[in-house]
């Protein structure tokens, strides 16, 4: 089997692409599937993350406005090598809650999911709890006392790793 790099970002909170941090449009032209996981605040900054991607996959978050919650779903499902991976933006309840509060979201997927890609948290997330593989990305954007991240996930063989990736050191 071949080995497939999926990009896992959330939460740009800027409203055009060319706003996105340069490492992060670099990176999301490089992967061979990108997936934006929710609050990208604008549709331009969808349309740009679609037009630089191979395969893109977006979800729609809290912060997004009505245009692109009517555009984009609350969650999405990829299989990838067998991998099922989930995508969601949890942005109901407690801003602070464990990895597996968003396993209900995916509980009407037969056999269930091997992957949940998140946002909302802006906290990098690398997880494996009782077979399933958490990732969050963090933010793509440096903050005060907040580095950059993202996150890869890697498919080979039809086994999944993720990987966080400091983009940019704290602003």
């Amino acid at each position: 089997m071949a080995t497939t790099r999926i990009l896992v970002i959330g939460d740009t909170h800027v409203r055009r692409w060319e706003e996105v941090h340069p490492a992060v449009r670099a990176a999301v032209a490089e992967a061979d599937i990108a997936i934006h996981c929710g609050d990208s605040v604008h549709l331009d900054v969808i349309e740009g993350f679609r037009a630089a991607a191979r395969r893109a996959v977006a979800v729609h978050g809290n912060s997004d406005p009505v245009e692109a919650r009517q555009a984009l779903s609350a969650i999405e499902l990829l299989e990838v090598d067998g991998v099922r991976i989930g995508v969601t933006h949890p942005a109901w309840g407690a801003e602070e809650f464990e990895p597996e509060a968003v396993l209900p979201d995916f509980a009407h997927v037969a056999g269930g999911v091997d992957v949940i890609c998140y946002g909302h948290l802006h906290v990098p997330t690398l997880d494996l709890r009782d077979g399933v593989l958490f990732l969050n990305g963090g933010q793509p954007y440096p903050s005060f006392m907040v580095r950059a991240t993202v996150a890869w996930l890697t498919i080979e063989d039809g086994e999944p790793r993720g990987e966080i990736v400091e983009i940019a050191p704290a602003g």
